[in-house]
């Protein structure tokens, strides 16, 4: 079914052509992109993932954003600064609207943040230091915080505001995450871009947003992106001239790519580390056929064995073509908060492995359930494979099951796994993130620990981390991060594995940015 936007958003897309030509000086220009994953949702609060946020930035806003070297500059705020009481005053920009006409007021703001820091919202530990949100007036919002908060900023650039009217009017006051609403199939944002149509799974257009207050870099008139799950679909596309981009692109097609007349390889680091997960909180493994009321991932010593069975070298230099670069922390060393003395892995040591294993009493191992998306980070599929083969052999056996993220991240998130693998990348930019994701114990109330699936818990980490948000002193600040970094290590709370990279290809006629985030901007595409 086809999703499309009102008669009266329409007349606003007819006349995007024409505003565009006219500031950019260029002709009209369609650019056709590809990705594996389609935006499983086009509700901005509903799914704190990659694809859904890199997807949406192009539609809806926050009151900051990152620039094309990720600072953080003014977005629907001109500025904000601290208040002596403890939060932050954002000052509102006047004059803009939504994409259906309607005007962008502070009561939207406050609206957004009740809808994203809701229950059912997916965002919600965005707002763990807020405590309340002041309207002072129609273009001055006041977020109180707990306690002083330097990231808090940064900790929402992703916050995207939504309309209080449109949102009402069409009852979708909440996000949801499992069920659909108007939200999920439908978007009016103040972004540079607004939705046409909408077919999940199959195509989704949007075109240029005429009233946009900022200026347009690009010269595009309508973008149309096809999630392509097949890599050897999509980079036949590309060189068929089906498609203008694709990312990812195989790593084995890099070097024939760069060499091929008539296309470009954009080559990158991702601010991303995959890692291995597992599930802490629960008595019994899932899905053994040789272990009952037990579970054994609950003694380090299994998950330390897990970690020394896995050679992580070789998966970077035969499943990744050596485009990746092995990881130790939860964050990569470009990360503010990175602990310098902290960066070495464990060693891969199959015998050290089969020893902790006996030493934990399971000499001769035991099998256990292993998640895995097969269309969301590179090679994901093929990486789990890879470890399971190299944990047979010290006796763990992966019972692997791989789908696509879609259906990936509700498994996750009714605990069916024993293991999985997961990618993050801090939206900040700063160690903080993760530790207030991925290891705060799960807490609801307090809006941590939303992605820390499979629950690890360390007493010491979560009185850390109210810590590491306020402290001013970098040094001080460094130390808590340290300490939080070393107990994650010591108690092998997931396995870090590798910092993923950017691999991007398109047809040489076209000019991009390629952010860190792995967030695609179409503001910033020209097609010459």
């Amino acid at each position: 079914m086809l999703f499309k936007i009102p008669l009266n958003a329409m007349a606003v897309v007819c006349a995007a052509g024409v505003t565009l030509l006219a500031s950019a000086g260029a002709h009209a220009e369609t650019f056709r992109w590809a990705g594996t994953t389609d935006p499983q949702t086009l509700d901005p609060h509903a799914s704190n993932s990659a694809p859904v946020l890199g997807f949406l930035n192009n539609v809806y806003e926050g009151l900051v954003r990152r620039d094309k070297n990720m600072q953080v500059e003014p977005a629907l705020a001109t500025s904000w600064e601290k208040l002596d009481a403890g939060g932050w005053r954002f000052n509102l920009r006047k004059g803009v609207t939504y994409q259906n006409g309607s005007a962008f007021t502070a009561d939207d703001v406050l609206f957004s943040y009740e809808r994203a820091a809701s229950e059912e919202s997916d965002v919600r530990s965005w707002f763990a230091p807020v405590s309340e949100v002041i309207v002072v007036d129609e273009h001055t919002v006041d977020f109180m915080t707990t306690a002083p908060n330097p990231l808090f900023p940064s900790s929402i650039a992703n916050f995207m505001i939504m309309d209080r009217e449109w949102s009402t009017e069409n009852g979708a006051e909440r996000p949801s995450k499992e069920a659909e609403n108007f939200a999920t199939l439908n978007a009016n944002g103040t972004g540079a871009f607004s939705v046409a149509s909408r077919d999940p799974g199959v195509r989704t257009e949007l075109v240029p947003n005429a009233d946009w207050w900022d200026t347009f870099e690009s010269n595009i008139t309508k973008a149309v992106f096809t999630p392509i799950g097949q890599s050897a679909t999509g980079m036949a596309a590309l060189l068929s001239g089906e498609i203008d981009f694709i990312s990812p692109i195989p790593l084995q097609d890099v070097p024939r790519m760069k060499e091929r007349s008539g296309f470009t390889v954009h080559e990158g680091i991702e601010a991303r580390v995959i890692m291995f997960g597992f599930k802490h909180d629960s008595d019994a493994l899932m899905f053994s056929d040789d272990v009952s009321g037990k579970n054994p991932f609950q003694d380090v010593r299994v998950r330390q064995a897990a970690y020394q069975a896995i050679d992580v070298e070789t998966l970077i230099s035969k499943i990744m073509r050596g485009n990746a670069q092995a990881a130790a922390q939860l964050v990569s060393a470009d990360m503010n908060g990175y602990s310098k003395n902290l960066n070495q892995r464990l060693a891969f040591d199959p015998d050290a492995a089969k020893a902790l294993l006996a030493d934990a009493g399971y000499p001769d191992g035991f099998s256990f359930g292993l998640q895995c998306p097969n269309d969301r980070y590179i090679n994901d599929e093929s990486i789990c494979n890879a470890a399971a083969s190299m944990m047979a052999k010290v006796g763990l056996n992966a019972k692997l099951t791989s789908m696509p993220v879609r259906n990936y991240w509700p498994e996750l998130r009714e605990d069916k796994f024993d293991m999985y693998l997961l990618g993050w990348s801090p939206g900040t930019f700063d160690a903080e993130h993760p530790i207030r994701f991925l290891a705060s114990t799960p807490n609801e109330e307090k809006k941590l620990g939303s992605w820390n699936f499979g629950a690890w818990s360390n007493a010491r980490v979560d009185e850390l981390l109210p810590m590491i948000q306020t402290e001013l002193d970098e040094s001080k600040r460094q130390a808590m991060v340290d300490e939080a970094h070393k107990l994650m290590q010591d108690e092998v709370a997931y396995i870090p594995l590798y910092v993923q990279p950017l691999i991007w290809a398109t047809s040489d006629n076209i000019d991009l940015t390629q952010r860190s985030d792995n967030f695609f901007i179409l503001r910033w595409v020209t097609v010459n």
